[in-house]
């Protein structure tokens, strides 16, 4: 037993560089993500001595006479320091017209008692309701963005309730990002299977030479690729125009900014990644399998579907999992060469953290894809052929 002790350790320290690179750079930020879709910060930071008031406060009626004098004030002081904009911008998120609401009421900074002054410069301050979302957001922690990002809401009670028709649109969002992916992993499939299985059965010169081609793709970026469909599929470009040229068409077509487009460039970019795996898969196969199942009079259709195809189905599995997980995080292409109805969840992702610059939003939308990829992977791992 001593001299194994030695060289589990040993074992242990070899394996720490990688332990704490999966740790810094993929728990640790996993973690951050999570933790900044339910942040909700802007309200202490903006108005600690309001927000301390507003989680004292029953949420029966309206709060007491101190929390309208001090948010009036703590909300001129913010106004005259310029850091009101993060505020402004969060509460407006959660009901449209609160910037206008906390703008006016900054500016105004009323001379009377705030308890009467408040509501008489504008109404929505005798509404419980809006003390209810300054309550909400005086707590630091928040599921509105996780919420908003499957279409739903809290209600000023705090209730959960579905966004009204025509304002949702994540769900439809993460499902046409789903689609895509699939349909993007099923044509992979059927594309790289019998190119797998071609170059499988090449000699190895042959072989070396065909892997080749298929990793040449790698030495490309995405974004060089998906430029170059750009080109091709434009209106006058060289797809059109030998069309026009046999005589397919007597117009050019519409092949930009469809789903067409955004499907033939991503299988582009996708199909060496299902090659390999296959080509791997079907290297080991031993062909004895086959010869001995021809022997026994299967015909070449029964060899493949009962022999050859099962054996393959781990390469298939492997291959199909890793297009779908990059497939459904694809921002590049979709946005390059698909139209409004074309865009997947990375866009909406992008646009909150460039745009809008919505941190909360962003990572809720990151934080339920990736649930959904965890749920497709797990349920891939549990229905696995190994496994059964």
């Amino acid at each position: 037993m001593t001299p194994r002790k030695p060289v589990a350790r040993l074992g242990l320290l070899l394996t720490l560089p990688a332990l704490l690179l999966v740790a810094f750079a993929l728990l640790l930020p996993l973690g951050l993500n999570l933790a900044t879709a339910v942040r909700d910060p802007e309200l202490a930071a903006t108005l600690p001595r309001s927000a301390a008031l507003l989680r004292q406060w029953d949420g029966i009626g309206l709060p007491e006479d101190a929390a309208f004098a001090t948010l009036a004030e703590e909300l001129h002081t913010a106004l005259e320091d310029q850091r009101i904009g993060s505020l402004i911008a969060r509460l407006n998120f959660e009901r449209a017209g609160m910037r206008t609401l906390l703008l006016r009421t900054a500016r105004a900074m009323p001379a009377a008692p705030a308890s009467m002054a408040l509501p008489a410069l504008d109404p929505q301050w005798g509404d419980p309701a809006t003390w209810h979302i300054l309550r909400r957001a005086s707590l630091g922690i928040t599921p509105l963005y996780l919420l908003r990002a499957l279409d739903l809401d809290l209600a000023a009670d705090g209730a959960i309730i579905a966004q009204p028709a025509g304002q949702g649109v994540f769900l439809n969002l993460f499902a046409r990002s789903f689609a895509i992916a699939v349909v993007v992993t099923g044509l992979c499939v059927l594309i790289g299977y019998p190119v797998a299985h071609a170059i499988a059965g090449l000699s190895p010169g042959w072989g070396r030479a065909a892997m080749a081609l298929v990793l040449v793709p790698f030495w490309i970026s995405i974004l060089v690729r998906t430029t170059a469909w750009f080109i091709l599929l434009q209106h006058d470009g060289p797809i059109n125009a030998a069309l026009l040229a046999f005589g397919l068409i007597d117009a050019p077509a519409q092949l930009m900014f469809t789903r067409f487009a955004v499907l033939l460039a991503m299988v582009h970019v996708l199909l060496p990644f299902i090659i390999l795996p296959l080509v791997g898969v079907m290297r080991r196969i031993d062909r004895g399998l086959l010869r001995a199942a021809a022997s026994l009079g299967a015909p070449a259709w029964r060899r493949f579907a009962f022999v050859y195809l099962p054996l393959t189905l781990p390469g298939v599995g492997a291959g199909a999992l890793i297009v779908f997980m990059m497939a459904i995080g694809f921002y590049i292409t979709p946005a390059l060469l698909g139209g409004a109805t074309d865009q997947m969840v990375s866009a909406a992702i992008a646009d909150y953290v460039n745009g809008s610059l919505n941190w909360g939003m962003a990572s809720a939308l990151s934080v339920w894809l990736l649930v959904g990829c965890a749920l497709i992977v797990s349920a891939a791992y549990y229905l696995a052929p190994s496994r059964r």
